[in-house]
């Protein structure tokens, strides 16, 4: 392990594949995003910083401090970006549903900004910014809403997360690192 002078040793991020589940250990001998990082960050406590499901992929924040684990987990204290795409096709008065907000069993679910950003046949590209993260949070924000042309619910087919606050994914998938002191300011620096 090669640890800079200028790092962080507070934080570090993963670029989770999809496949890997977020625990620590899984009675169904799933493959967990530890057996990605060194054995040491197990066992010195490390413990990820929210969640990303099975099928997602993209950036996980780990600490061994818990408060700076519930300051970046606390709804409204951090912007979360995310490029998905959607099977179906997301009109503008889906994208106005979706930051007005949609009531679902787990509550209110919305998004700050959600910008299309592609079309391939029946699919969308978009880029949606989120200040919270509820269990499935995008998935069912966009799972509630139906497409004008099939009259199908619309489905996140791959959600990848891009950044958080300040920080932005800049490592390959399944690889890892510490974040700078630099970047560790700037990503607390609005809590």
């Amino acid at each position: 392990m090669n640890i800079e002078l200028d790092d962080s040793k507070k934080l570090l991020a993963l670029n989770k594949p999809k496949g890997y589940i977020v625990t620590r250990s899984d009675d169904l001998g799933r493959k967990t995003v530890y057996d990605l990082l060194p054995d040491w960050v197990f066992s010195d406590g490390w413990m990820p910083i929210g969640r990303l499901d099975l099928e997602s992929k993209g950036l996980l924040l780990f600490t061994r401090d818990g408060k700076i684990g519930n300051l970046l987990t606390k709804p409204k204290n951090c912007i979360k970006v995310y490029e998905i795409w959607v099977r179906g096709h997301v009109t503008h008065e889906h994208i106005l549903k979706t930051i007005k907000g949609v009531e679902s069993p787990y509550g209110l679910l919305k998004a700050l900004e959600v910008e299309k950003t592609g079309m391939a046949k029946a699919k969308t590209k978009l880029r949606v910014k989120i200040d919270e993260g509820k269990n499935r949070h995008i998935r069912r924000l966009f799972g509630s809403l139906k497409d004008p042309k099939f009259k199908t619910s619309l489905k996140v087919l791959s959600l990848s997360r891009v950044s958080i606050g300040d920080f932005k994914l800049d490592i390959k998938s399944g690889e890892w690192r510490f974040l700078s002191i630099k970047e560790e300011k700037a990503l607390m620096k609005n809590l």
